[in-house]
Parts: C-alpha cells; sequence; structure tokens
C-alpha cells in the first residue's frame, strides 16, 4: 500500500509541476523515484523467497509481483515527466540528482 501511495503522490505532484511549470517540485518527484525503486527491489525479494518456501503460493504472489512492478513503473513514468518539466522550465535536463 505504502508503494502504491507513494507511486500515487507522484503522479499528482507532477502533473501539478506541469500546470506550474516548477522545475523544484519536478526534481522533488525525480529524487522520489530511488524510494519507489526500493520498494519494488524489496517487496521482489521477499515475494521470490516466500514463493519458494511455499511453493502452493506461487500463483497469488506472482500477480503481487505484477502489481509491484507495474507501480514501479508508474513511477518511472512520473520521472519521465518530471524530467520534461524540469527541461521545459529552465532549459536543461536535472542531472546532478541521484536515481
Amino acid at each position: 500500500r505504502t508503494m502504491g501511495d507513494l507511486a500515487s503522490e507522484m503522479v499528482h505532484d507532477v502533473l501539478t509541476a506541469y500546470a506550474a511549470r516548477d522545475p523544484i517540485m519536478a526534481r522533488e518527484v525525480i529524487e522520489r523515484d530511488a524510494k519507489v525503486d526500493a520498494f519494488y527491489d524489496s517487496i521482489f525479494r521477499n515475494l521470490v523467497s516466500h514463493m519458494v518456501e511455499n511453493p502452493s503460493t506461487i500463483s497469488s504472489a506472482a500477480q503481487l509481483l505484477f502489481v509491484a512492478r507495474n507501480l514501479e513503473r508508474i513511477g518511472d513514468h512520473a520521472t519521465n515527466v518530471a524530467e520534461m518539466v524540469h527541461f521545459a522550465a529552465v532549459g536543461s535536463y536535472p542531472t546532478d540528482i541521484e536515481r
């Protein structure tokens, strides 16, 4: 749920940044992508371990992996839009953000 909330907030904030042509808010969205990626990595590791230990859960755990992957992609798309917003606002892509 936390990963979904974070991805949702990123989409909301990047749309706000787009409407305002706000490069600062766009950079904040870009910075949050690392958090979503970390959530995905953690969920992936935990679910794969769970599937190995409990083969009867493979089907449901695989579905959860698809959900997590799609939430991670939502974060990536929000980040891509944020990079475009930053470019539109200041004429350059952000280069000093740790991703």
